[in-house]
């Protein structure tokens, strides 16, 4: 499909219709790549796939489906590292990550990207919205996700209805205010991963973005089963880490905090007022957050300077 002509109050940087980035960490993917790489819309622009030292034909197989892949080699470990090098190899004015184990479907990715031509600096997937649904969740998860949800609401005044899944799409020129680590910064020597490197990823982007006061938008979204494979995931351990990541944002937001911030001004003229940060169930964009910092979204509109690490052929 061809993407409608983007609102005047986006970074579409001159350009009648914005250019897509699709990011896919993968580990041993190799079976389910071919249902995954299908599904992407015929009008993506650039697939970068970051590989985290599979050892089965992931790499060749992505290679054999999309000769235009770029394969990243990611420089430490854990999901948060992925999802960083592939920010940086991306030249699109949209970034969107999916997962590689055909969970999340691509064929969705359009719908991501006409909120953000709406006006939203960053569109979550939401299993629960109107619209979404999962096929993998259980009665447990579900229960403490919309626990861990509650808990980001009240501490974050947002409106999320699904924090924990991880389909994302967003400008790229705010990837600066997510503040994930360096991709260069070398791994501690004990080896542990740097905070924000491993699965708590997720959970940090959706709260950075509301605590940044980016305009954020959901869309319902249909989680599926892995087609091939174990999931890593387990329920009571990540379900702490998660925790753990609401209450390090929130003590990282509270010392960021500007405690003289500038009231911002609408695009109609008057003063924003608390009530613009309502969530709103409307075909138009959904303000999720209600704490904005706009003089640091306004410093992030800039050309973000990619800096890959690409395998060579």
């Amino acid at each position: 499909m061809a993407y409608p002509t983007p609102a005047s109050n986006t970074h579409r940087n001159g350009k009648s219709s914005p250019t897509v980035s699709v990011v896919i960490p993968a580990l041993n993917e190799e079976r389910n790549l071919p249902h995954v790489f299908a599904k992407l819309p015929a009008d993506i622009t650039e697939v970068i796939l970051v590989d985290g030292g599979s050892v089965d034909r992931t790499v060749a197989v992505a290679r054999e489906l999309r000769p235009d892949v770029v394969v990243v080699t990611q420089t430490r470990t854990g999901k948060g590292n992925a999802l960083a090098c592939g920010f940086a190899a991306c030249t699109g004015d949209i970034i969107v990550m999916i997962d590689a184990d055909g969970s999340t479907d691509p064929a969705e990715i359009p719908l991501f990207v006409e909120k953000l031509i709406a006006g939203a600096d960053f569109v979550k997937g939401s299993r629960f919205d109107k619209g979404g649904h999962s096929h993998d969740i259980t009665r447990l998860r579900k229960v403490g996700n919309d626990g861990l949800n509650l808990v980001v609401n009240v501490l974050f005044g947002t409106r999320f209805t699904d924090l924990c899944y991880g389909y994302n799409a967003f400008w790229r020129s705010v990837v600066p205010m997510l503040d994930l680590p360096a991709i260069d910064a070398p791994r501690p020597a004990d080896g542990r991963k740097l905070w924000g490197d491993g699965f708590e990823i997720e959970t940090m982007i959706n709260i950075r973005a509301a605590a940044q006061g980016m305009r954020v938008g959901e869309v319902g979204s249909i989680e599926h089963e892995r087609i091939h494979g174990e999931s890593n995931l387990n329920t009571f351990r990540d379900g702490f880490r998660v925790l753990r990541t609401i209450f390090s944002e929130y003590g990282r937001m509270r010392r960021r905090t500007n405690p003289s911030p500038v009231r911002p001004v609408a695009s109609h003229g008057r003063p924003v007022s608390d009530l613009d940060y309502v969530v709103t169930r409307s075909p138009e964009v959904a303000q999720l957050n209600r704490s904005i910092r706009f003089d640091d979204l306004t410093a992030a509109r800039h050309d973000v300077k990619p800096v890959p690490s690409r395998v060579e052929d």
